[in-house]
Formats: structure tokens, C-alpha cells, sequence
């Protein structure tokens, strides 16, 4: 049993119970209001496998796939534990998305950084599933534009430089360097288990 299988199986479990890794806000984290100019949508698959043995007594299941087999406790938050049968497809996904509004704002020389989070999990007497929701909003400084390569580098409060690239580089038309502008960056992790392959 690989090292990787393990830790994924440990991220799994976590993330099918129904108490969440991070402390959620009341709202949820909003949804990017430019998707036009989202300039990274990527779904990172972190474990696919399929269920090959269940132990009700120990709550212990084990899933299977080319790399070799991996189990975990399933604990009692995990509330719908009676719905995981052999054969079902367990899936863990990493996605990342990243909104640049390009908005300016007036420059009063403060740079912020707003996070928020939420989870979502299955309702009762589905198959267990959880997404946790990461948001982060910030002011940032634009300290370099690239048109011809429709990019933009931003400067957040903790100083660090991002370079983003647009897909309607109409955004970049009145963007200059030293505008202030708006940035939201998501993140999400999902696991979820749904009925094998008959």
C-alpha cells in the first residue's frame, strides 16, 4: 500500500464527514461575476477507486485501483456509512479557478484580503459526498500588463506578485500599471462516492 494511497484515503475520510475540515461562514463564497475572465479552471483528479470490502463492525472500508489497494475508518460522522456498498466508485477532485474582475477601486493605500469558506455535504440516505469551498477576494496593485499576451501582474497585500492571463482581453483595454483591482481566487476539494459500473 502506497504512501500517496494512504494519505488520499486520510484526505477522503475527512472530507465525507459530515462536520466540516474549516470553520464555514453563514454565506457561501461567491460565485466569480466575470467567468469570462476566469484564467484557471483545472480539475486535478487526486484518487479514483472503487470499493472492494467493507467491515460494518469496524466501519473499515478499503478501496482498490491500478496502484494498489487503501483503507480507512470510516468514523461516526460519517452518517450515511449504510449507503457504501462493493463496487461503488470512490472520486476525490482538486479544482482551482481564479476570476479577475479587473475593477478598479480607488487607491486609498490599503490592500486587502477577505477569505471565506464553506461545506457542503450529501443529504441523508444518499451516497456520501462533501465539497469544501475556499474563497479568497483581494485588492491587489497592477504592476505589469502584457496585452499582446493578454496578462496581468498583480501585487496582493502580502506582497506577493501574481501573473494572470485573461480570455477577453477587452478587461486589459483601461487596465494600466498602477491601477488597483479586484481578484477572486476559488478553490475546492470533493470526494464522493456514487454506484459502481454494472
Amino acid at each position: 500500500m502506497k504512501h500517496t494511497s494512504l494519505h488520499i484515503a486520510a484526505v477522503t475520510a475527512a472530507l465525507l464527514a459530515s462536520t466540516g475540515l474549516v470553520q464555514a461562514q453563514p454565506a457561501s463564497p461567491a460565485k466569480p461575476k466575470v467567468e469570462a475572465a476566469a484564467i484557471m479552471d483545472t480539475v486535478y483528479d487526486l484518487y479514483q477507486g472503487d470499493v472492494v470490502k467493507i467491515d460494518a463492525k469496524t466501519r473499515t472500508i478499503t478501496f482498490k485501483n491500478k496502484e494498489g489497494e487503501s483503507s480507512f475508518v470510516a468514523g461516526p460522522e460519517i452518517k450515511n456509512f449504510a449507503q457504501i456498498k462493493v463496487g461503488d466508485h470512490l472520486s476525490v477532485t482538486y479544482e482551482v479557478a481564479v476570476a479577475l474582475e479587473l475593477i478598479k477601486t480607488k487607491s486609498d493605500g490599503i490592500r486587502s484580503k477577505q477569505e471565506a469558506s464553506a461545506v457542503t455535504t450529501a443529504q441523508p440516505g444518499q451516497k456520501p459526498a462533501q465539497t469544501i469551498t475556499n474563497a479568497t477576494e483581494i485588492i491587489a496593485d497592477v504592476v505589469a500588463v502584457d496585452r499582446t499576451k493578454k496578462t496581468a501582474s498583480i501585487k496582493g497585500p502580502n506582497g506577493k506578485v501574481t501573473v494572470v492571463k485573461v480570455k477577453n482581453p477587452e478587461l486589459l483595454k483601461d487596465i494600466a500599471v498602477g491601477d488597483v483591482v479586484r481578484a477572486l481566487f476559488i478553490d475546492r476539494m470533493a470526494a464522493s462516492i456514487t454506484p459502481g459500473k454494472k
